[in-house]
């Protein structure tokens, strides 16, 4: 542990989200984990809101509290997230977003592993989606579940698996000196892809990343992001940064394999539709087919998309 100075951060990279910022802030304050133990990072990514004013207020009003406030200038996700390893005081850094509810024993069960386990490079949690209407879209499936951020693998814990993807950017911890070996975040990346290049990366370091089930919290799914546009937005974003992903690392075969997987996937998600329609739910089906559809479009754009 040496000179750190607590034993884990909980990096929150934020922006424009100063609605529900105070929400997860105030989840912290619930922590039933020694709070001399840990530290809060948030790193503001160039936000136009009230954000740091929110934050700050927070600080001011919560000294118990090691907290601190960084502007983050470079827009993107990759660059808040390198910024939160580079401002970390603790071997562990848990990253979790602006819009989540953490479970108030979430930073107790995740020392309690690690502390457990001192081999493990990093884990991600369970998510559990909290929709703003109060109830999932009836168009919602298991298809889609990566959509809204929802991870439910069990209820026990397991090394990740390739069935089981990667940790969910909104619940996901690595020792800070493996992220560092492994090159950090890819600032050519700003959307989803980059939750799925650390993971690789660390996995070159070693590949003992758990599912803790018990370090779960809420993600909370407003109405605008599951608009229909957005929908389209968000899938047609994955597409063209899963394509950015593979040039950066220069895996040209990699890119004619994902085309096929893309293509692939599209033509499978018809028979998808014709199922549910069998079952009464072409809602579902119709929205498997739009998010494939547009993923793929999105692969072969050559658009940047920058928020």
């Amino acid at each position: 542990m040496k000179n750190e100075l607590f034993k884990i951060s909980l990096v929150i990279c934020t922006y424009n989200r100063s609605r529900y910022l105070p929400g997860s802030l105030e989840s912290i304050k619930l922590q039933s984990y020694d709070k001399n133990l840990f530290e809060v990072i948030v790193i503001d990514n160039a936000s136009t809101d009230d954000t740091a004013p929110i934050v700050k207020t927070f600080i001011f009003e919560n000294p118990n509290i090691h907290i601190s406030y960084y502007y983050e200038k470079n827009k993107g996700l990759s660059f808040a997230r390198n910024r939160g390893i580079a401002e970390a005081k603790s071997p562990l850094i848990a990253y979790v977003d602006d819009d989540v509810i953490l479970t108030p024993d979430y930073l107790m069960e995740l020392m309690t592993f690690f502390d457990s386990n001192p081999a493990a490079a990093g884990a991600g949690g369970k998510v559990i989606p909290k929709y703003e209407s109060g109830t999932e879209p009836v168009w919602m499936s298991k298809y889609l579940y990566g959509f809204v951020g929802n991870v439910n693998h069990g209820n026990e814990v397991k090394l990740f698996s390739p069935d089981m993807k990667y940790p969910a950017g909104c619940n996901m911890i690595y020792k800070k000196d493996i992220l560092q070996k492994a090159g950090g975040f890819n600032n050519d990346l700003r959307f989803r892809s980059d939750d799925k290049y650390i993971f690789y990366k660390v996995r070159e370091v070693s590949d003992k990343i758990f599912y803790l089930p018990d370090a779960w919290l809420y993600h909370y799914i407003d109405s605008y992001r599951l608009d229909i546009t957005n929908f389209k937005t968000l899938f047609l974003k994955t597409g063209n940064e899963e394509k950015r992903r593979l040039i950066s690392e220069g895996n040209t075969t990699g890119l004619f394999k994902k085309l096929f997987e893309y293509l692939f996937k599209f033509s499978a998600s018809f028979i998808l539709y014709f199922l549910f329609l069998f079952k009464g739910q072409p809602s579902k089906g119709k929205y498997v087919v739009i998010s494939q559809w547009n993923t793929l479009k999105g692969f072969m754009k050559k658009d940047v998309f920058v928020r």
